[in-house]
């Protein structure tokens, strides 16, 4: 049981602290992409809607395409730093192990808890691994569709702002 504990506070901690950090981006680039969603979503107007077309194309109007570009930028840069550090995951439990086999070369006495100790961390690292990645896959649907949509709305604002009034380009 020691020997957990002494993992918990030492190598594995690490895995822990940035597992955690990691947790945070991905609950700020959720939140990125969701208000993203939302905003590239006011456009569409659904007859029968709480909302009157009126007050879609209000919306429509507001929405201003440094606001929607820096936005993206915001949601891209988060998602950027959310994958870098899942896949650092199995890095850190091989770290981690590669430091425990190495202290086993210091110390012969104490085989069994470095050997443990080395497993405990690649365990870790793995089990994070997983888990960012399953959670990735929830969010990468989303941040595609945000890049599809604002493409398409620079796309349609480049072209609505480009014409000239007898039709002509």
């Amino acid at each position: 049981m020691s020997t957990i504990f002494m993992n918990l506070i030492g190598f594995d901690m690490i895995i822990f602290l940035v597992a955690a950090a990691n947790g945070v981006i991905y609950h700020f680039t959720r939140r990125s992409a969701d208000e993203l969603y939302r905003k590239m979503h006011v456009t569409v107007f659904v007859p029968g809607s709480k909302r009157s077309e009126q007050e879609a194309r209000e919306e429509l109007v507001q929405l201003r395409e440094s606001d929607v570009v820096e936005m993206r930028n915001k949601m891209g840069r988060l998602y950027s730093v959310f994958v870098n550090l899942t896949g650092i995951f199995p890095l850190l439990g091989i770290l981690g192990t590669v430091t425990s086999l190495l202290a086993l070369v210091n110390d012969m006495s104490d085989v069994q808890g470095n050997f443990y100790g080395a497993l405990t961390s690649t365990f870790w690292g793995i089990v994070f691994s997983i888990i960012f990645k399953i959670m990735d896959g929830v969010i990468s649907s989303k941040i595609e569709d945000n890049e599809k949509n604002v493409a398409l709305y620079l796309e349609r604002n480049f072209a609505r702002e480009n014409d000239v009034p007898d039709g002509r380009r």
